[in-house]
């Protein structure tokens, strides 16, 4: 029999604990509303929570109830950081006190090593980010959006033209190393480094690159759609990263330029760019997410027609 909400609160249990299958109806509710909600298909990521849990390799908490889980969080370490990957409650069980509880446990987990320093979360699920008072440590919060646009006028955006000063090339892993550099050193001071602390060094975003093209958690890397602009000098001077996150919808994972080049047209050139291959792909939509205070940026997604559907927020506990 299937759980349904009773009087009793759940019961908070490891990952590791749960029974073979538990997860299952769980992930196909939140699979549907990844769908419902951002045009994403989850069905990677599900499969990759399902798979390692089956494992007993996903450190993490359930809620359960009626020996079906009803709410889980997970989290993975990078050096001495914990990032928590999701968190999602199901709907009939969805509330601020079942979501701090799993939050709290997570935390408190992960403040038991030493060696963690800072935890970072962005839960597009989290449904009642607004009413997180209850946690016992308050992260700092910072104000999200995801945005969406259709791609049925992508071609009709006119270029911007470098002549011989800007080269572009499709993303290759020869290119890496390059294009790390930039995004450190365009994060230098950018609120976004607050978020993700693997924008403030070259190694720290080798890191965030390799998880963009090996992992699924921003969609399936898509190479034939992602750009490096180089200076004539060779430098690095900007980077758009794309996946595919649906048969419909493509993503725009990271888009910088360099500081010298803002202003140039360059960030535009890169948006078009990407969004006239995700076109020609078969897309009907691409998507992103941008922080709030981001006002330049923001502007620049509303001229090719983004709109925000859905507000989030990244939280950071440093020092945890």
């Amino acid at each position: 029999m299937a759980a349904s909400p009773g009087n009793s609160s759940p019961r908070l249990i490891e990952l590791s604990a749960l029974a073979p299958g538990a997860l299952n109806a769980l992930l196909e509710e939140e699979t549907e509303r990844w769908r419902r909600m951002l045009q994403w298909d989850f069905r990677a990521s599900a499969e990759l929570v399902a798979r390692y849990a089956g494992y007993r390799a996903l450190e993490g908490f359930a809620l359960v109830e009626a020996g079906e889980a009803v709410g889980y969080g997970y989290w993975v370490l990078d050096e001495r950081k914990g990032l928590i990957g999701d968190l999602y409650v199901r709907n009939a069980w969805r509330n601020a006190a079942n979501e701090v509880l799993l939050l709290e446990a997570i935390l408190r987990q992960l403040r038991r090593q030493p060696w963690v320093r800072r935890v970072e979360a962005q839960l597009l699920q989290l449904g009642h980010g607004a009413s997180l008072s209850g946690l016992t440590s308050q992260p700092e919060r910072f104000a999200r959006h995801f945005m969406l646009a259709k791609l049925d006028r992508a071609a009709a955006f006119r270029p911007v033209v470098f002549g011989g000063e800007i080269r572009f090339e499709r993303w290759h892993m020869r290119l890496a190393e390059a294009a790390a550099a930039l995004i450190a050193r365009v994060y230098e001071g950018h609120v976004d480094s607050r978020i993700n602390d693997q924008y403030k060094s070259p190694d720290g975003a080798m890191r965030f690159l390799q998880n963009i093209v090996q992992y699924p958690g921003c969609g399936k890397f898509a190479p034939e759609c992602s750009l490096l602009a180089l200076e004539a000098s060779g430098e690095a001077a900007g980077l758009l990263l794309a996946t595919r996150v649906s048969e419909e919808s493509g993503h725009i994972a990271q888009l910088c330029v360099s500081p010298r080049r803002r202003g140039a047209g360059l960030a535009y050139e890169l948006l078009r760019r990407g969004m006239v291959e995700f076109s020609l792909r078969g897309a009907d939509f691409a998507s992103l997410t941008v922080t709030a205070a981001n006002r330049p940026a923001i502007g620049l997604y509303e001229r090719f027609g983004f709109a925000s559907i859905h507000h989030f927020e990244a939280q950071v506990w440093d020092p945890l």
